[in-house]
């Protein structure tokens, strides 16, 4: 990943060089290139933005950064898991786009003491119906809910299972090298591994996996070019007939969208740290020609489809914001980020080029592979499903115990955040078990 510096490879990198000189230092493609080609490079290139520099976490902020409930969550997922899968022998927890192994580190923590009580109100988490703010529960005391997102199963099992902390198996997946500080407990790999029996989870990846863009002309759907070190786009050659066939089933035209573009905004994408940044903007981006454009995800139904048949017996979590068939963005949803603000997607290595998820599309892509339904829902309600609670503490703590209400007072301000819906509230959960029966909730 880029972050304030910027050298050409093999050169010593010196004290401070600005994107200008990077761009100075190495050498474009003259002629414009297809999207997925220009982002491919851009993110995941020898030096691009995932690859080298400081991490995600240093230029917007995701669900995993916001607050550790979104892990005490996974973990009470991950519990339901376990036991829907007869407590194996290993049971694997897959990170796919794992920035520096935020979520994994959290996690790691989490069931190094899930046997051990914690506060509820640090966490923010539902208590059980009987305990108040003060009860202390295990970390994978869920108080069943109507929809069984999380919930364990009536009576306990027949023979104690071995403590998950001795089951359990951490795996990173990311381009970038593994950090010097990861804990040892965590594997970090550069693809996915094969035979997962466990949990893949894949947040806020899919909307990095490259993709065309195409403007609607005339002749037909065209691709849009553009220029890696300006992102002046141009339009290109008729889209292949697997592109086409993609665009026709998952976004298709309406009458509105073969007109013009509007330029209205869109949510972003992800908030950038440190900001409240929640709508989408095309500030500084080179309009291209006008007509409807499409963002064209038949890549990230790939992708998908092959991180499912990895899994041998399991669940494939994806969160990210996205949209729906019918839904579709006229103007599209590419947007940058870097250094926690919102900057025009020029795919040159200093800015991460981001776009919102065909959910639907990639769902049905996965959908096919595992051979069973899947489950997608926002963010919020799956969370709350998952205990997550945004209510406020009650004001008799607060002279019971001040400093108990305060971290329940914070807490319940992580996880407003996190249940937004205009904000990270706004992701889909996209949730396809194989092989598995979880609760009522896993069905369609």
């Amino acid at each position: 990943m880029w972050n304030a510096e910027f050298w050409a490879p093999g050169e010593p990198a010196p004290a401070r060089a600005s994107a200008r000189s990077y761009r100075q230092r190495v050498t474009f493609p003259e002629q414009p290139l297809p999207w997925r080609q220009a982002m491919e490079s851009a993110l995941y290139g020898p030096d691009g933005f995932f690859v080298s520099g400081a991490g995600p976490a240093a230029h917007f902020r995701t669900s995993v950064h916001a607050s550790p409930v979104f892990s005490a969550c996974l973990l009470r997922l991950l519990h339901s898991l376990d036991e829907a899968l007869g407590h194996p022998p290993v049971l694997s927890v897959v990170d796919v786009g794992a920035g520096r192994g935020e979520l994994l580190r959290s996690l790691l923590a989490a069931v190094g003491v899930s046997g051990e009580p914690a506060r509820s109100g640090r966490s923010g988490l539902i208590p059980p119906r009987a305990g108040s703010p003060e009860t202390l529960t295990t970390a994978a005391a869920v108080r069943p809910s109507p929809s069984g997102l999380g919930s364990r199963s009536a009576g306990p099992s027949p023979t104690a299972p071995v403590p998950l902390a001795a089951r359990v198996r951490l795996t990173a997946v990311e381009k970038a090298p593994r950090p010097e500080d990861l804990p040892a407990e965590i594997a970090w790999l550069d693809e996915i591994p094969a035979g997962i029996t466990g949990l893949l989870v894949a947040t806020e990846w899919l909307d990095n996996v490259p993709l065309d863009l195409a403007v609607h002309t005339p002749e037909g759907w065209r691709y849009l070019l553009v220029d890696p070190t300006t992102g002046e786009e141009s339009v290109g050659d008729l889209v292949d007939a697997a592109d086409a066939d993609w665009l026709d089933r998952w976004w298709p035209l309406t009458g509105s969208d073969e007109t013009s573009r509007t330029g209205s905004g869109f949510r972003a994408a992800r908030p950038a740290e440190g900001s409240s940044l929640t709508a989408r903007s095309r500030s500084g981006r080179p309009e291209p020609p006008t007509g409807a454009s499409a963002e064209i995800g038949r890549t990230r139904d790939e992708a998908w489809a092959e991180a499912v048949r990895k899994i041998e017996r399991g669940l494939a979590l994806a969160v990210d914001y996205g949209h729906l068939k019918g839904e579709r963005p006229v103007d599209g949803t590419l947007t940058g980020y870097r250094g926690g603000r919102q900057v025009p997607p020029v795919p040159d290595g200093t800015c991460d080029v981001t776009a919102h998820v065909a959910v639907d599309a990639v769902a049905s892509a996965g959908e096919r592979v595992a051979r069973c339904a899947y489950t997608l829902v926002l963010q919020r309600e799956a969370l709350r499903a998952l205990g997550a609670d945004g209510g406020r503490p009650p004001l008799s703590l607060a002279s019971r115990d001040p400093a108990g209400y305060v971290r329940a007072l914070a807490a319940a301000s992580a996880v407003a955040e996190l249940t937004d819906p205009a904000g990270l509230g706004g992701h889909w959960w996209l949730l396809q078990p194989l092989d598995v029966a979880l609760a009522p909730f896993m069905a369609r």
